[in-house]
């Protein structure tokens, strides 16, 4: 006779669980996922204020390869699951001492952009920082973003021999803050491009120029989900559905249980015991070496300390009317300051004075809402991850937000709030326990912080991890690879027949 399914729990519905379910649904697991939360999606939440649900979470769909694999793998096609609109405006950035650019998926219009904005050196300077961002992403896209966890040395001996001076030039040993001075005489420009630091949640003053590939992968392409990005988390579990996969929402598990050093079941907070084989835990590895999810896994990983947390926000989702500034989908406000803000939050552990703030404009497509129609936005500006540590008032809160309408006002934006609804770090550690806040779980600050994130494998045996807190790291497509990696390991531990191929 055959032997029986291996029976997986799967904790946590975020992205990298939901990845990681439908592989091994579609290679003859028995799996389950367990949310804590009322419905799928992890940080892809929606928000309600008023009457309208806003996207409350992750607001940019890039690196549509990764996607494309995953649900190709499961007999699927992106294109014909989840409508997606490319986005032409990268992001549109006005600064309170004046003037406004935009960046655009064309790199031609962004060159000529940059040249009317700040000059025609500069945009030389742009043609050469995007060069030098596609050789980094190209470097280490196989060998580093879409493979198991390498330790430095394992990550040189993967490139080869011929790719060591490539590696060289990724830049580990600089940070980005520094390496932007080499392109741009501007400071705005600095500003702008430094911003990428905070995609994974962290400084530009302390992460490494590596991060500049991010402006590769915005240049592959930008789009909008239709129907809102929570829609990419209900696809995924309709797809693991199919393929034969279980979801349980509102289940809190409160402990992995471990039996001669292998995982053998959960427990959750209801005190039902579910047996399994082995166990995907896609929550921030903080919360398993702090022991929230009990004793026995504990040292599960390596812990993070409070100092080594990346960044919080502090998120309004509002319906709200502009006048002044128009607005596209994504809009960057710049205080004057830049690298004030992040020695503020990583020092002072405080939003300083005048934070820089994001604004997505939900209802902005193709063509804007007619004058005087509230839209949907989320507005986030930067905060520290001390959620389990500083009270949230809503005093201080209100302060921030009325300073932060002042700097948008200060660029020209007018925004008269209809319905409100903020997120604080303190509510940020309610959602995600284990992380004060931080969205993006460790900083990735230093040219080894992206060897100290966990890999899929676990010190227990049976015991996988998924999510932004791991290996490749922060962001949507890297915490689905996280949860792909995950399923990879499994499955080769549990001898399956895999299909995978991306990995």
């Amino acid at each position: 006779m055959p032997a029986p399914a291996p029976r997986v729990i799967v904790i946590g519905a975020g992205v990298g669980g939901l990845a990681a379910a439908l592989d091994l649904a579609r290679q003859g697991c028995q799996v389950q996922v367990l949310e804590r939360a009322s419905s799928v999606g992890g940080k892809l939440r929606q928000v309600t204020a008023g009457e309208a649900l806003i996207d409350g979470g992750p607001t940019v769909f890039t690196m549509r390869w990764v996607f494309e694999s995953l649900l190709a793998d499961a007999g699927a096609r992106l294109d014909e699951l989840l409508p997606l609109q490319p986005l032409p405006v990268l992001a549109r950035h006005a600064w309170r001492e004046g003037g406004a650019l935009d960046l655009f998926a064309d790199m031609q219009r962004s060159c000529e952009a940059i040249a009317s904005f700040a000059g025609p050196a500069d945009a030389d300077g742009y043609r050469r920082f995007c060069q030098r961002s596609r050789d980094i992403y190209q470097t280490l896209r196989d060998p580093f973003i879409a493979a198991q966890r390498p330790s430095a040395p394992a990550l040189l001996w993967r490139a080869g021999l011929g790719n060591l001076a490539a590696m060289w030039r990724t830049a580990p040993l600089q940070t980005l803050w520094a390496s932007l001075h080499e392109y741009f005489a501007d400071p705005r420009l600095r500003q702008l491009f430094g911003r990428y630091a905070t995609y994974v949640g962290s400084s530009p003053l302390l992460a490494p120029a590596t991060l500049m590939l991010i402006a590769h992968v915005e240049q592959e392409g930008v789009w909008a989900v239709q129907g809102g990005m929570k829609r990419i988390a209900t696809t995924l579990q309709a797809l693991g559905e199919k393929h034969g996969a279980h979801y349980r929402c509102n289940s809190d598990v409160a402990r992995i249980v471990v039996q001669g050093q292998r995982v053998r079941g959960v427990q959750l907070a209801d005190g039902e015991h579910l047996p399994c084989d082995a166990v995907v835990f896609n929550g921030d590895s903080a919360a398993l070496a702090s022991g929230l999810l009990g004793p026995d896994v504990a040292g599960a990983t390596a812990p993070t300390t409070a100092a080594q947390r990346s960044l919080s926000a502090l998120t309004w989702c509002v319906q709200a009317r502009a006048r002044g500034f128009t607005l596209d989908h994504h809009n960057v406000f710049f205080a004057a300051d830049y690298a004030a803000e992040f020695k503020s939050i990583f020092g002072a552990q405080r939003i300083c004075d005048q934070p820089t703030v994001y604004l997505c404009a939900q209802d902005r497509g193709a063509a804007p809402p007619p004058n005087g129609t509230a839209e949907r936005m989320l507005l986030l500006v930067n905060a520290p991850a001390n959620g389990d540590s500083q009270d949230w008032s809503a005093t201080q809160i209100d302060d921030i937000a009325a300073r932060s309408l002042a700097l948008m006002a200060d660029c020209g934006l007018h925004l008269s709030i209809d319905h409100c609804t903020p997120t604080s770090p303190q509510q940020f550690n309610q959602l995600f326990p284990g992380t004060g806040g931080a969205l993006y779980g460790r900083a990735n600050h230093g040219p080894m912080a992206s060897f100290a994130r966990p890999g899929s494998r676990s010190r227990i045996a049976g015991l996988y991890l998924a999510g932004g807190s791991v290996h490749p790291g922060a962001g949507l497509p890297m915490a689905t690879l996280s949860g792909r990696l995950a399923a990879h390991s499994l499955a080769s531990d549990l001898h399956l027949n895999s299909t995978r191929n991306s990995a």
